[in-house]
């Protein structure tokens, strides 16, 4: 899990702008989500792993920041709603249904049913969920 952390803080590292920053705080969800469709291409029998744990793991002290994927996650929905762009009433467990979806979309193009469609339907797909989930925060 924690090769997936780090290829989601490399993606939110790369985002030009200022934390609170609407445009800037969408851009670090979408890096957020790129990443981790990437991982699941580029890595998949560490991806599968990730997911194959039989149990919960605490990810980080309670002093400490919490660097997990769905960490990242839940600070850049937060980041959103610092910059006014996602009312905080919707804010409220929103990650649940966007992991889901990416998660989703990783299985399915990774070693689902659409594992084998062509590089440029496959980015089609990824660009077609990702722009689901910021439309879906506005």
């Amino acid at each position: 899990m924690k090769e997936l952390a780090d290829r989601m803080a490399a993606g939110i590292a790369r985002v030009r702008g200022k934390r609170g920053n609407p445009a800037a705080a969408q851009r670090r969800l979408g890096a957020i989500g790129t990443a981790y469709l990437r991982f699941a291409q580029d890595e998949p029998g560490l991806f599968a792993t990730a997911f194959a744990l039989p149990q919960q793991h605490t990810y980080a002290a309670r002093d400490e920041p919490d660097r997990s994927p769905l960490g990242l996650l839940r600070d850049a929905l937060d980041e959103l709603v610092e910059a006014g762009a996602l009312d905080p009433q919707r804010r409220v467990g929103i990650e649940y249904p966007i992991w889901a979806l990416v998660h989703g979309t990783a299985v399915l193009t990774g070693q689902g049913p659409l594992r084998d469609v062509p590089a440029a339907q496959l980015r089609r797909i990824e660009s077609l969920n990702l722009n689901f989930v910021g439309d879906s925060l506005t």
